[in-house]
């Protein structure tokens, strides 16, 4: 048995019938697709999309910050103070 990542689940010929009302009833969360019920994609509204996505960013932004403070070398220590000013 597949394992379902969202609360809500319907099947392909569902979703072709009424895509508008699958996502009003998925009430903002995301939908697992099915096909033979087994889930073969995910449907997300727009807004949880583009907040996937921003999380998504934000963690490749702090990784980055990670492997910079690893480094050494180009690394200047400054007081709150000093960046106030």
């Amino acid at each position: 048995m597949e394992t379902l990542l969202a609360r809500v689940s319907v099947g392909i010929s569902e979703l072709k019938l009424n895509p508008t009302a699958v996502l009003e009833q998925s009430e903002g969360e995301a939908v697992a697709i099915l096909n033979r019920n087994k889930p073969v994609a995910y449907l997300l509204p727009a807004e949880k999309y583009e907040q996937l996505l921003d999380r998504l960013e934000d963690h490749e932004l702090a990784a980055l910050a990670r492997e910079a403070l690893a480094e050494p070398g180009d690394n200047i220590k400054v007081t709150l103070d000093e960046l106030r000013s």
